[in-house]
Order: C-alpha cells, then sequence, then structure tokens
C-alpha cells in the first residue's frame, strides 16, 4: 500500500496560463524512508501542500492512506493533517515559548481530554527521543544552537504520533557536521519507527539522499524525472540523473 499517491497532478495559479506541476505521478511506499530531490523551481514546494491539502490541483487526484482528499470534508482533512507530521526548513519554533511549550502546543490543540501533566509527560518523551535533555526543557528557542531547535521541532512533529512525517529541507543552512547529525537524527527517527511511521524527505542534498534514502524521487520541470532506489539511479542513463549522482555521490562515497 502506498501512503501517499498522486495521480497526474496540475497546477497552476493563474488560471491555466503557466503550470508549477504539470502532470507530476508519484508514489510513496507505506513505511518507507524516501528523498524527493529536484534543483529550484522543480515544484517540491508545491508538491509538499498538496500532499498536506494546503491547495487543491488544478486537475489529478491526491490520495493520502488511499482517500481522495479533495473528496473529504475539511474537518476530516483538518484530521488527517494531525496524522502527519512537519518538520519545517528553519524548524519553525515559536519564539516565544519555551522548548517543552512548542512541544505542547500540537497536543493542546488536537489531543483533548487529557490532564496537564500528561502533555508534559508526552512532550518529555518526545524531546528524550529526539536528543534533548531535560535541562533545556525550559529554554527559548533563541537559546539553543541550530542543531537544538532541529531537535525540538522534530520532538513537535512526533508529539501526535503521526503516521507521516516529513522534512522539508530539514539541512538548509546548516553547516557540515550539523547536516549529517540532522540526517542522522532522521534516519534513526524512522528505523525507530520502522513499518509503522512514512517519512518523506524534500531536499537538495544530494549526498543525503543516497545515505539515506529507500527510495529516491528526482523532479524536474514539474515532473518526476526519475524514481526508484539508489541503485536504480546509478544506472540510469538520463543524462540530468547522471549529473546528480556524478556530483553527489561517486565523488563523496565511491558509488
Amino acid at each position: 500500500m502506498n501512503a501517499v499517491e498522486l495521480i497526474d497532478i496540475k497546477k497552476s495559479f493563474d488560471g491555466g496560463s503557466e503550470f508549477i506541476l504539470k502532470g507530476l505521478d508519484l508514489k510513496i511506499p507505506k513505511g518507507s524512508l524516501t528523498v524527493i530531490i529536484g534543483y529550484s523551481g522543480t515544484g517540491k514546494s508545491v508538491m509538499l501542500k498538496h500532499i498536506l491539502g494546503l491547495i487543491k490541483p488544478t486537475s489529478g487526484q491526491v490520495n493520502v492512506f488511499g482517500k481522495n482528499l479533495w473528496e473529504m470534508s475539511n474537518r476530516d482533512i483538518m484530521k488527517l493533517r494531525t496524522n502527519i507530521g512537519v518538520l519545517f526548513q528553519h524548524a519553525a519554533l515559536f519564539d516565544d515559548q519555551n522548548v517543552i511549550e512548542n512541544v505542547t502546543f500540537p497536543l493542546f490543540e488536537h489531543l483533548k481530554g487529557k490532564k496537564h501533566q500528561e502533555y508534559l509527560e508526552i512532550a518529555s518523551k518526545k524531546l528524550v527521543m529526539s536528543g534533548i535533555e531535560e535541562k533545556h526543557f525550559l529554554k527559548l528557542p533563541s537559546e539553543l544552537s541550530g542543531g537544538m531547535r532541529k531537535r525540538v521541532a522534530l520532538a513537535r512533529a512526533l508529539a501526535l504520533d503521526p503516521e507521516i512525517l516529513i522534512y522539508d529541507e530539514p539541512t538548509t543552512g546548516l553547516d557540515p557536521i550539523l547536516t549529517e547529525m540532522v540526517d542522522d537524527l532522521i534516519h534513526e527517527t524512522h528505523m525507530r519507527e520502522e513499518g509503522r511511521v512514512t517519512s518523506i524527505i524534500v531536499s537538495h542534498d544530494l549526498m543525503a539522499a543516497f545515505r539515506i534514502g529507500q527510495y529516491i524521487v528526482m523532479l524536474d520541470k514539474g515532473k518526476v524525472l526519475h524514481s526508484g532506489k539508489p541503485e536504480d539511479f546509478l544506472n540510469s542513463d538520463i543524462a540530468l540523473v547522471k549529473k546528480f549522482v556524478e556530483k553527489g555521490t561517486k565523488k563523496k562515497y565511491g558509488l
């Protein structure tokens, strides 16, 4: 079963004069760690917004866990979103809330009927799982390093035990050491939740795609140019894919 399936998605924001997505077909297997790559302007962000039900396709079908999003009521779409955790590009923590308040926020919003202490216990568990020690729980985001903010953002994304985790350019702006740390954190999180969670990473980091991805999807000009396991990319004869492989993997890892 596919966790996400986009069928012939076309999207225009100007009534059809220009299309950002041009018949995009995408299948993301349930339980997989899939990395979606592509140069700027290939439609990665617009694609993500379709998966989250934030924008409606001009034509085509968006299925999440076998359900067509746009045959669902707004209430059901909102409920479905609580089953999708998102780690945003720059962590997107609330500046005026401390660490544990940031993580309890989605719990208070969407998980009703528990005592205050129970929310704190859930948040504490997710923070520890993400590598944040208790001594940091009362710190504001401005008091944390870039890597720690990413960990807090991951704990928040995990708060509601989602079945889909989306990472939107998780290593943008990080130095090589922090980039590798975040990649390892994503991989460890996925393996800990193996079989239950589907991880979708949108990234420009070509080396990470090969290092941690079970499946890779490459977008170009609003469509899927190539998809498959890492070895499928190594054996591809598509010029742009070959360029990607040479730049992003062979020189670094000797694949």
